[in-house]
């Protein structure tokens, strides 16, 4: 059975739209579709400079899905320190991190070969 991709591509829409509201900075899209046994169809990885501003893009995103798509995320982990926040929407997961941590844990690397969108923001 073929994935509803236009939900899909609304979701992502909306999430991108709730991190640039905030000024969440070096936003990819790692598209994992065609990688065997993933958890979810899409990663979106994107970094803030301090908790404070990993807390906002969170909000910001939960926010935005919930009014545009009337959608919560099934779960989020790392809230408490907000070095590395997850927000699992089940088919997108979205890794919200601070600068530092994002570069020790690499998940980019790590998922080499998904196909790699970056979104160029304008702030």
């Amino acid at each position: 059975m073929a994935k509803n991709n236009s939900t899909a591509d609304q979701l992502i829409a909306s999430i991108l739209s709730g991190i640039e509201d905030v000024k969440g900075k070096e936003i990819n899209i790692l598209d994992l579709r065609e990688i065997e046994n993933t958890v979810c169809d899409y990663f979106i990885v994107c970094e803030g400079t301090s908790n404070t501003q990993v807390n906002a893009i969170v909000n910001s995103i939960q926010k935005k899905v919930s009014k545009e798509l009337k959608d919560k995320p099934w779960h989020i982990e790392g809230n408490d320190n907000a070095e590395w926040v997850l927000m699992d929407y089940v088919n997108v997961v979205v890794h919200v991190f601070q600068k530092h941590i994002r570069e020790y844990y690499d998940i980019e690397s790590l998922w080499g070969d998904a196909i790699t969108t970056q979104i160029e923001t304008s702030y």
